[in-house]
């Protein structure tokens, strides 16, 4: 069971309102009521209460959660609960056939993030070297160093976008000790794209055998119509693996599912050392639930993409530089340590994202919900003078 998710903000912005009405987007929860603080107080604690009070855009999490239709699947599906050999939706079919491969091409695991180190642990023992930019979704690096391995790591053109030169220069000037190359597409935390003739330009400028690591996590929010999915490279043969999740626009972070589509020979590489762990039931068929139910996917890029552009262009209006962004995140420039914004923010009950090295004047920003969005900008004009008169 869980609590009821139908209640009414205080405000909203704007025109947004409007949108937000017709959609029938509802973030969670009725949490604002004293009877459900009590509650939830008094089940899990203060702390529980404290961190569902804040404004949470710090990690690009779709604020609205699943569905209806996902919640009312995932809801039968807990009879499944203590089971063993449970039917599953036949989610790895439906994953396979959404991307027009075979289910031997495909690796579910509890979240991208396992599959990610899965890929590490794969093709980087022993000792073997990961090539990349900086920053970038860090874990991949993290892990690396974590297995006794090593990352080269090359910096962001002055655009902010990945330098597809530098990688393939760098790739075959140390290939005897690379395990693979990776990037993220769209690029977390930046928000730019690597275009589709560029990866080409990669796929075709390195060494064949070299796997590629493609970690496609924000394609859904892309509108760049010189972005592509990297998934047909592998029907062509090509060593390319490109991870998915259903934590960002599903709204499924917390029930921790992802997969990898690859060539069906790096599939059963993999498998030996994806050992984190199996989506849960609950997962599966929220995942299988969630792929069927494209209007509600439509409504929350909708909805997201909206408050990006609105609320960027408020920043923008201010004076401040926007990186843009092809995501349900953006950068902007605040002149100021990321370390002290975060603290300023979180006094004015805000969450925004950490420090992303070397753009430490630079402030990660994840879209949340209207409400979410109008507390951010009212901390941000008290926290930060406007630098040019708004327009």
């Amino acid at each position: 069971m869980y609590l009821n998710q139908n209640f009414s903000r205080r405000r909203f912005m704007g025109g947004i309102a409007s949108v937000i009405s017709y959609i029938g987007l509802k973030p969670s929860t009725n949490l604002e009521s004293q009877n459900s603080r009590k509650l939830l107080t008094s089940i899990l604690g203060q702390e529980a209460y404290d961190y569902d009070s804040f404004a949470k855009i710090s990690f690009n999490e779709n604020p609205y959660g699943p569905s209806d239709k996902v919640r009312e699947v995932m809801d039968e599906a807990f009879k499944y609960s203590m089971r063993y050999g449970y039917p599953d939706g036949n989610v790895q079919q439906m994953i396979a056939d959404l991307h027009g491969v075979n289910p031997e091409n495909i690796l579910l695991g509890a979240g991208s993030g396992e599959i990610l180190k899965t890929v590490g642990m794969t093709y980087l023992l022993p000792g073997k070297k990961v090539v990349g930019v900086e920053p970038s979704y860090a874990q991949v690096y993290q892990h690396a160093s974590g297995i006794k391995s090593d990352s080269i790591l090359l910096p962001l053109l002055d655009d902010y976008r990945q330098d597809i030169p530098a990688m393939i220069d760098s790739t075959k000037r140390n290939y005897r000790d690379v395990g693979f190359v990776y990037f993220c597409n769209p690029n977390n935390p930046t928000g730019r794209t690597v275009s589709s003739g560029e990866v080409r330009q990669l796929l075709d400028g390195i060494p064949e055998d070299m796997p590629i690591l493609i970690d496609e996590a924000y394609h859904h929010y892309v509108e760049d119509p010189g972005y592509a999915t990297s998934i047909p490279y592998i029907l062509e043969g090509r060593k390319v693996i490109v991870t998915r999740t259903f934590s960002k626009i599903y709204g499924m972070a917390g029930l921790k599912i992802g997969y990898a589509v690859a060539p069906a020979d790096m599939i059963k590489e993999m498998a030996l050392y994806c050992t984190g762990g199996d989506p849960t039931a609950i997962a599966r068929w929220g995942a299988v639930a969630a792929l069927e139910d494209k209007e509600a996917e439509q409504r929350v890029r909708n909805i997201t993409l909206e408050l990006r552009k609105k609320t960027t262009e408020e920043l923008t209006a201010l004076g401040y530089d926007v990186i843009p962004s092809e995501t349900n995140f953006f950068m902007v420039h605040t002149g100021e340590p990321v370390e002290w914004v975060q603290e300023e923010f979180r006094k004015r009950g805000v969450l925004v994202g950490r420090a992303f090295p070397p753009l430490l004047e630079h402030l990660r920003v994840s879209i949340g919900t209207p409400d979410e969005m109008d507390r951010f900008m009212v901390a941000w004009k008290e926290i930060f003078p406007p630098r040019t008169a708004a327009m």
